[in-house]
């Protein structure tokens, strides 16, 4: 069922290409593996498996050449038009797309591959790769973003604000998000030849103007109801830029959140790591086996074995072997040298 409502956060695919196959249905998908869901549709592999019925598996040769998702907080769900399709989220808490961001790193870190992570509202912002030269120019903090918006070729020119105003810091803020998703399609079409290389790019955006605009006027303002219409066109037309630069071979998904369960926490390592293990571990048990261990564990057993046997028959051979005819030596030389 394509766009049914349900209650609850929602994860949508706006855009995707033939080889990405994305099921119809309303299974919902954990929030916290909406990571494992991307890196699984460019093609890399991931530390526990996912029973998500929801994505197929696809075509294994022909990996989407970009993902972009597109996190908006403050609704749960967005009234987008009926192109893609959508699942329910279940357990909806802060995640981040750094294990793919590292992936790319390290299979395609010679290619630099474009890899952009940027949260306007927090001035939060991450470029590796290419994007800092592409994306040098984009607005990142409030100021460059506010003073963008009263530029000539700013969206303010084109947009039909409603009941939204110029002169409130809470509408400016939800704009200039806005803002950020047309200059970033703008500055990649004149870097065209950066879709057409053989490594995966990643985009990451968290909006939160639609949250603030809702916690200053109210879900049932005009206010709102025309900034989440706004958002749901500047969305679909952000996707399709981005979907057409790369020749229709990027998934775009997006991520409507009401509010998350939890605040984001990102693992770090403490000095008293060691101690804190032997609380954790009071019985000395064993550590879990990594999923590669039966792997390497083949790998290591069969060459040691076809090693030894390599040995054993080459020594056999030159036990057993007559110098006289095997040798090389001897056959090489002459009669008169071998009597000498």
């Amino acid at each position: 069922c394509l766009f049914l409502g349900v209650c609850g956060d929602e994860f949508s695919v706006l855009r995707s290409p033939q080889s990405v196959v994305f099921r119809d249905g309303s299974w919902p998908i954990p929030g916290e593996r909406i990571p494992d869901v991307a890196a699984l549709s460019m093609g890399f592999s991931v530390e526990d498996d996912l029973s998500w019925p929801g994505l197929a598996v696809g075509d294994l040769f022909h990996r989407p050449r970009a993902t972009v998702l597109v996190t908006v907080k403050g609704v749960d769900k967005l009234a987008l038009p009926v192109k893609g399709v959508s699942y329910p989220i279940e357990n909806a808490v802060p995640f981040s797309l750094d294990s793919v961001a590292n992936a790319i790193h390290t299979l395609f870190s010679e290619e630099t591959p474009v890899v952009l992570q940027l949260a306007p509202s927090e001035e939060r912002v991450y470029m590796v790769g290419k994007a800092n030269s592409v994306f040098e120019d984009l607005s990142v903090t409030l100021r460059q973003l506010r003073n963008r918006l009263f530029q000539d070729n700013s969206i303010l020119s084109s947009l039909p604000l409603n009941s939204l105003s110029r002169n409130n810091e809470v509408d400016l803020l939800f704009l200039s998000e806005l803002q950020v998703l047309h200059d970033i399609a703008s500055l990649l079409s004149r870097h065209k030849h950066l879709a057409k290389d053989h490594s995966p790019d990643l985009y990451s955006l968290e909006l939160a103007g639609l949250e603030e605009v809702g916690k200053r006027y109210g879900e049932d303002s005009q206010q709102f109801k025309d900034a989440s219409q706004i958002l749901v066109d500047s969305l679909q037309k952000f996707a399709d830029e981005m979907f057409n630069l790369y020749s229709g071979n990027a998934v775009v998904e997006v991520v409507a959140v009401k509010t998350f369960n939890s605040p984001l926490t990102r693992k770090t390592r403490s000095i008293l790591q060691s101690s804190q293990s032997e609380t954790e571990n009071p019985y000395n048990l064993a550590y879990p086996y990594n999923y590669n261990y039966s792997v390497i564990f083949n790998i290591i057993l069969w060459m040691m074995i076809g090693l030894a046997l390599a040995v054993i028959v080459i020594s056999y051979n030159l036990w057993n072997m007559d110098p006289g005819y095997d040798s090389i030596i001897y056959r090489m030389t002459n009669q008169k040298i071998r009597m000498d």
